[in-house]
């Protein structure tokens, strides 16, 4: 079992440049992850959209990851967005939402659509974007931004990750 003092020290805790080789990555990666996305969550719902509804909206949008704009079913979205929706994520609700709020259309076949309003929530949301970014990298330099990041891809190589790159 592990006891209290096994477990990593919390961020508010002075730790020497020997103390934080030793601590554990699994731990500060999940903790990382886990935080980062939640303040993101956060700041797009004061926005009015949930994460996974502006991914839909940029999945849609000419202006962002759509090509030619000609839409997708809930079930090819989804597998566009896989690698990256929550266990928790569900497409069905968070894009029902969109259509009652005029953001995105169906046809027969299910297809969706960006609206003229999705496109200007879409363009809106995004505004904000370059500000979240900052307010996560606020006193990281670009140097030391590079490095954890180039350090994370080796640690995954050194375990056999084909997503390294």
């Amino acid at each position: 079992m592990t006891r209290s003092k096994d477990l990593p020290k919390t961020s508010s805790e002075s730790l020497s440049d020997a103390e934080l080789a030793q601590q554990p990555i699994a731990y500060w990666t999940h903790v990382a992850h886990t935080e980062v996305l939640a303040f993101i969550r956060r700041e797009l719902a004061k926005l009015g959209l949930s994460q996974p509804q502006y991914w839909t909206l940029r999945h849609l949008s000419v202006n962002d990851l759509s090509a030619d704009g000609a839409g997708r079913t809930v079930e090819e979205l989804t597998a566009a967005m896989l690698d990256y929706l929550a266990p928790q994520d569900d497409l069905v609700p968070d894009t029902e939402d969109l259509v009652v709020r005029g953001f995105l259309s169906r046809d027969d076949t299910g297809r969706l659509t960006i609206t003229e309003a999705g496109e200007a929530a879409h363009a809106r949301v995004k505004s904000h974007v370059p500000a979240l970014r900052a307010r996560i990298h606020e006193g990281i330099d670009d140097t030391d931004y590079a490095t954890t990041v180039k350090v994370l891809r080796r640690m995954m190589r050194n375990v056999g990750s084909g997503s390294a790159g």
